[in-house]
């Protein structure tokens, strides 16, 4: 088997508290747009990643999802982040940390998931 794109499902009960993180805060685009219909979506893109946003209030309750994204200028996003949107840096890793495993991450959080950012 051969994969070469992981895209993610994320259900959010307001769908502008994902906007405000992936699109405001993190400079993705929203490719897809359907957040005037009735049951509001978008898919998000940067470079080669794709995210799927969805309004679901009940999903949004069972899904609390955390991943991460793999960058080679942690510095960079995190001066950027922590100037622009502080409010999302997580307590418990709001500063660039190097971690027992070697990588060096900070996470975000809002009122839905977690985020690390990382690199190795």
């Amino acid at each position: 088997m051969d994969f070469s794109k992981l895209v993610p499902n994320v259900f959010y009960q307001d769908i502008t508290d994902g906007l405000k993180l992936f699109v405001d805060c993190l400079e993705f685009e929203v490719s897809y747009n359907e957040l005037h219909a009735p049951q509001r979506f978008c898919v998000l893109a940067k470079g080669d990643l794709r995210i799927n946003l969805f309004e679901d209030a009940n999903l949004a309750k069972e899904h609390n999802p955390e991943f991460r994204l793999v960058t080679n200028d942690i510095e960079g996003v995190y001066s950027k982040v922590s100037s622009s949107h502080p409010e999302f840096l997580h307590p418990n890793l709001n500063t660039v940390t190097l971690r027992p495993w070697g990588a060096r991450e900070f996470a975000l959080t809002d009122k839905q998931l977690g985020i690390v950012i990382q690199q190795w």
